[in-house]
């Protein structure tokens, strides 16, 4: 087996015609690597200099009031992993920026593709594309007339009489070819080591390790279903019909299919339509029975008792403030209670993708892809949680200081000094480890390890069923 697999490694080589399709491939893939990198790298570089721009802004505000520095708000920027570089997932459709202030939650903003003329169906070019639809194609035709180019050529009836098994053969003849997928993999996982300037960390390297572990599993199903193929149909145009066939499932109707059908059975609102029921529940209550009126009264009776005066305007304290955060909180439950039901739906739309593994492996690798990179959904949502955390304190800040800082009821020129402002705390986001995040993604492992079984299953079954005549 060994034997056989050295002399097919050396047979592809002397190949002409595959090594010079395999020296392109490596330049190509080396190429759209280091550029993804460095423009990767680029984008760090702005949004550091955006964010140190904003943060300098609010360390130098003069003496001004809260409330309207509240209005004024930040931005928070959702940081961009070293592995963006390799498979930017969600990154580009959603965007990168939040804009935090009071009253209100906005939505993530500045995509990329909303700022691209270019609109592709797979994207941009980064490696990812190349190592999910582009290799896997050179292995496919590479593999399609492996079986069927050497019963052909008579030199099968020499490998069987010397003693070797069937099955042997194919699967020195798979592992030859998954080897070659390898040597493009590793290329990908080599140049982002060499040219990546900082941010490699244990974690990042957990995370290519485990790409190079999926994908590789990934080239192995299909290259061994593609092999076994060729011998149960022992025809190499019929194989390549049907695997190609396969492959454009795979990674073009199925996924599509399997969106839509999450979207059905777990349908999001509109956005006009969570807008408004969002506004409704402000101003007339999560309960419909508490409108915002009512909640004002209420509170100003209870500031009025707790100081034990008769007048807005006798109390040590400002109400204006305390009624903003009020609002805040309140408005903080109905956030809780659209965003969380919101969230908790784009999670099941995703598990429900995740289940649509088990009769297509790409959708597995697809995501493990970008949950390895950092740019999958769940990574985004836990930025977004983050945000909204940091968002609460940051509000809170500056209605406790507008309402307890010195200034009394109907003081609205008052002024917070810079030293202030300069006190808040800046928005600061760490993302979270593969480790704490790997049981999200047990499904796709698994599903990958189940194909992995099944392509060894159908190997075997296969070689049992080929006739060969000795």
């Amino acid at each position: 087996m060994k034997d056989i697999f050295l002399n097919e490694f050396k047979g592809y080589f002397r190949n002409k015609l595959f090594f010079s399709l395999g020296v392109f491939f490596f330049f190509f893939l080396s190429i759209v690597t280091y550029f993804s990198i460095l423009q990767n790298e680029e984008q760090l570089v702005a949004q550091k200099d955006a964010h140190e721009h904003i943060r300098a802004q609010w360390d130098d505000m003069e003496a001004s009031n809260p409330h309207s520095a509240a209005h004024y708000g930040t931005y928070a920027f959702k940081p961009l992993s070293v592995l963006n570089s390799i498979d930017d997932g969600v990154n580009s459709v959603t965007g990168n920026v939040l804009r935090l202030e009071g009253h209100r939650q906005n939505d993530i903003a500045f995509s990329e593709s909303s700022q691209s003329l270019v609109v592709s169906k797979f994207g941009k070019l980064k490696p990812a594309l190349v190592l999910q639809f582009i290799i896997p194609l050179l292995l496919i035709f590479l593999s399609f007339s492996s079986y069927t180019s050497e019963r052909s050529s008579g030199r099968l009836k020499l490998l069987l009489v010397q003693g070797l098994s069937l099955r042997k053969i194919v699967f020195a003849k798979s592992i030859t070819i998954w080897f070659i997928g390898l040597i493009f993999l590793t290329t990908t996982i080599i140049v982002q080591l060499i040219f990546v300037d900082s941010g490699l960390n244990e974690d990042v390297l957990s995370r290519l390790i485990y790409l190079l572990i999926s994908f590789s599993t990934y080239y192995f199903i299909l290259v061994s279903l593609t092999i076994s193929l060729s011998v149960l149909f022992n025809n190499s145009t019929t194989s390549l019909s049907l695997i190609i066939l396969i492959w454009v499932l795979w990674t073009i109707f199925l996924p599509t299919i399997a969106s839509n059908t999450s979207e059905k059975l777990i349908p999001l609102p509109t956005r006009a339509e969570f807008k408004e029921a969002m506004l409704e529940d402000r101003s007339k209550g999560i309960d419909g029975h508490n409108p915002r009126g009512e909640r004002r009264d209420a509170l100003e009776k209870e500031t009025l008792e707790k100081y034990n005066v008769e007048n807005l305007s006798d109390l040590p304290i400002n109400f204006s403030g305390i009624l903003m955060q009020e609002d805040e909180e309140y408005g903080n439950m109905v956030w809780d209670k659209h965003f969380g039901s919101l969230y908790e739906k784009l999670e099941l739309q995703k598990k429900s993708y995740q289940l649509s593994g088990v009769i297509n492996p790409f959708a597995a690798v697809q995501s493990l892809s970008m949950a390895y990179s950092g740019t999958d959904m769940y990574h985004h949502l836990h930025f977004l949680k983050e945000t909204k955390n940091y968002r609460r304190i940051f509000i809170k800040t500056l209605n406790d200081e507008y309402a307890f800082g010195g200034s009394k009821t109907g003081e609205r020129g008052w002024k917070a000094s810079n030293e202030f402002f300069r006190s808040v705390k800046d928005f600061s986001y760490t993302s979270p480890s593969f480790k704490s995040f790997y049981k999200k993604y047990l499904t796709d492992i698994i599903i990958l390890l189940l194909w992995l079984f099944i392509s060894f299953s159908l190997v075997f079954y296969s070689t049992k069923k080929a006739k060969i005549d000795v």
